[in-house]
């Protein structure tokens, strides 16, 4: 007969079951990463500053001088230039004395004069350019506006096309 022998077992001690946290996620084929932090607050960048290639009004040589000698008076004052609904064409341009610029007027500066166009005004008269002319019967400023499409016979009104 033959003799058996007692069949040897290992014995595997049994191990606590391992708990998850419920952070961390289940499925082991997903990364486990962190939150990423947030972003640093901007900084406000500051508004730039839109500036005219051209000016709204070329002032001749003549219309500075002259200009000068207007300002040049005991109570300097600045002169606006806008326009009025009037004439046989619609608009006429009108002149006058101020103290000080208004909250929207343009300012126009050339060769140390200043003038100031209405806000009301600056669509009209944008592009233009200023001249006096002298002659025997009137001495006036005369404006050459490439805005212009119709006018009266005399000259003395406009229509600005849109």
């Amino acid at each position: 007969m033959s003799a058996l022998k007692p069949h040897s077992s290992t014995i595997i001690p049994e191990t606590p079951p391992v708990s998850i946290p419920a952070s961390i996620s289940q499925d082991a084929a997903s990364p486990q990463t962190a939150a990423p932090p947030p972003p640093p607050p901007r900084a406000e960048k500051p508004r730039p500053k839109i500036r005219a290639t051209k000016a709204a009004l070329t002032i001749t040589p003549s219309a500075v001088s002259r200009l000068r000698s207007l300002l040049s008076g005991p109570t300097p004052q600045l002169i606006r230039i806008g326009v009025r609904n009037k004439g046989c064409a619609g608009l006429s341009y009108h002149l006058d004395y101020v103290d000080k610029p208004g909250k929207f007027d343009e300012v126009v500066s050339q060769d140390g004069v200043r003038v100031l166009i209405d806000s009301k005004a600056l669509f009209s008269i944008i592009g233009s350019e200023m001249d006096w002319k002298e002659d025997q019967l009137s001495s006036k400023f005369v404006f050459k506006n490439p805005n212009i499409k119709d006018a009266c016979g005399c000259g003395e009104s406009f229509t600005v096309g849109s």
